[in-house]
């Protein structure tokens, strides 16, 4: 700043053109950074570089810890903008006593702070602006100097260490699709990969603020890769319940196939008897009848006759009931031909048919979310 009452003749003093002075023997603007949160503990310059013709300088270098409002919707390949803003704590617009101004050269500030970082680590440094505004405070109008600071997240780091390792699980998570259903390892093994995407959401919730309005895109990643998982593993549930459930109406058909074919043999064995009985009672009418001819006495014939019929109403009774059996027979080797039938795995095939089906969705359902997100990162306006 410029005091009016200071000036000397360089050439009168030896050719002094500047002094230093202690700063409690002069005035000094009370400057202060409005975003600043913390005192500085750095000891201030304790003196003023004052020159010849009454300009006066403070240099006061300071470690500033201020707020910034974070947008991480694009997460870790968002772009934050933070302002540290110049003011006076006393003096108004319309107090002529100070007027604050700033070099408008952007590029050239914005070259000069590149060249005073000497080392970037989590953040790179983008670019610096500098504007002027002037806000109200309680009906008191202020000039502020405002310096915008923009920098990038270093992503790479990110990217290694957790975007690739839960793109690896779900990789895995797919090439589960061709382990067998039968036994119980496919399930164990989507359950440890599921738990392992888990840890890497804690990991990420102890990396992103919580002061975010907007759900990182991240976390949509994350949460879209646990949910395909989440239903893979639902699936092989059901797969597995449908095998087991054929497995256990395999058993129960089992259990009824011995009644059923004992019944059989035993309608087998009394349909050949009962074709046994029959001929034996036709070849004893056979008999009786050549007895007749041959013998002479008539109570006899009489008596074989009496015999024969009632032999061919019991062989007549018989084939009826034959008959009956027949029939009783086709029924159950029926009822039997169809218990096979469904025996053949109804289930199990199903079961194969769900499987196929899913792994299409799935694949298709991974792709296009993994092609959303990418280039939501990429496209999307905070």
């Amino acid at each position: 700043w410029d005091n009016e009452h200071i000036w000397w003749d360089p050439e009168r003093f030896c050719g002094t053109t500047h002094i230093l002075v202690p700063t409690k023997y002069l005035w000094m603007p009370d400057m202060t950074i409005e975003e600043m949160t913390e005192q500085d503990k750095a000891s201030p310059s304790p003196n003023l570089n004052i020159r010849n013709y009454g300009w006066v300088e403070f240099r006061n270098d300071q470690v500033v810890i201020s707020t910034c409002k974070m947008r991480v919707y694009k997460f870790p390949f968002d772009v934050q903008s933070c302002n540290i803003s110049f003011k006076s704590i006393m003096h108004s617009v319309s107090d002529e006593e100070i007027k604050l101004f700033y070099y408008k050269n952007n590029s050239e500030i914005s070259e000069w702070s590149r060249k005073a970082m000497e080392t970037q680590y989590e953040w790179l440094f983008v670019s610096m602006t500098v504007t002027s505004k002037t806000v109200n405070h309680f009906g008191f109008n202020q000039t502020m100097i405002v310096y915008t600071i923009n920098m990038k997240r270093r992503s790479v780091l990110y990217i290694a260490n957790f975007l690739l390792p839960v793109l690896f699980f779900l990789c895995l998570d797919l090439a589960s699709l061709l382990l067998s259903d039968t036994g119980g390892e496919k399930v164990g093994f989507k359950i440890t990969v599921l738990l392992a995407v888990t840890v890497m959401q804690l990991i990420l919730n102890d990396n992103l603020p919580s002061s975010s309005d907007k759900i990182p895109l991240i976390a949509v990643y994350c949460i879209g890769t646990f949910a395909l998982m989440l239903l893979s593993l639902l699936e092989t549930i059901l797969v597995i319940h449908l095998i087991n459930r054929d497995a256990w109406q395999d058993i129960e058909q089992d259990k009824t196939k011995d009644p059923v074919e004992g019944q059989e043999e035993k309608l087998t064995n009394s349909h050949t008897c009962f074709i046994g009985i029959k001929t034996c009672s036709s070849c004893a009418s056979v008999s009786k009848n050549s007895a007749d001819g041959r013998l002479s006495i008539g109570k006899e014939v009489r008596t074989l006759k009496g015999s024969e019929g009632r032999v061919t109403e019991v062989s007549i009774a018989l084939e009826k009931m034959s008959d009956e059996l027949g029939e009783i027979k086709k029924s159950i080797t029926l009822l039997s031909s169809r218990q096979e039938e469904d025996k053949a795995g109804y289930w199990t095939r199903t079961a194969q048919k769900i499987n196929k089906a899913f792994a299409v969705f799935y694949v298709t359902a991974a792709v296009l979310f993994l092609l959303f997100v990418s280039i939501m990162w990429y496209s999307a306006d905070e």
